[in-house]
């Protein structure tokens, strides 16, 4: 019996010390999950600047900036959706670096999936598969021909 008490007084302040590690472990972690957000001010941005929003090119930033000077400031993100080639799906991948207030602070480019770097490398990757199935059809063809006639 003697050996409980004992073994409470170690572990209990053990504990405590773990669980309170773990609750500074956890409000450290908070802060590195929530990175820098990284906007693109749609009421201040240049064109140079909204291209680098993920899918948004020459010809849309031009036509956000023209659709801001004829139309007044964007009251909200989701008033881009106004502009012409920017739909609900486009709009669900801009959103988390869009904004209507404060300072522009996205520096580079962002990719998405439906990025056109991304589709085109499927589409040549489909192209170079093309003429390589085509090939194997062909020998599959062939194949059962040749066996056929021996």
């Amino acid at each position: 019996m003697a050996l409980r008490p004992l073994a409470r007084t170690l572990i209990v302040p053990v504990l405590g010390l773990s669980l309170s590690g773990l609750a500074g472990a956890t409000a450290a972690n908070a802060s590195e999950a929530e990175p820098a957000k990284h906007v693109v001010n749609v009421n201040t941005a240049t064109a140079a600047e909204l291209t680098r929003l993920p899918r948004v090119g020459d010809k849309l930033a031009e036509r956000i900036v023209v659709h801001r000077q004829q139309h007044g400031a964007f009251r909200r993100p989701e008033d881009l959706m106004e502009v012409k080639g920017i739909g609900e799906k486009m709009f669900q991948g801009l959103k988390p670096y869009v904004t209507v207030s404060g300072a522009t602070t996205l520096a580079e480019k962002v990719g998405s999936k439906g990025s056109r770097g991304g589709k085109g490398s499927a589409r040549a990757g489909a192209k170079s598969a093309s003429p390589a199935s085509k090939s194997t059809k062909g020998e599959k063809g062939a194949a059962p021909s040749t066996k056929a006639g021996a």
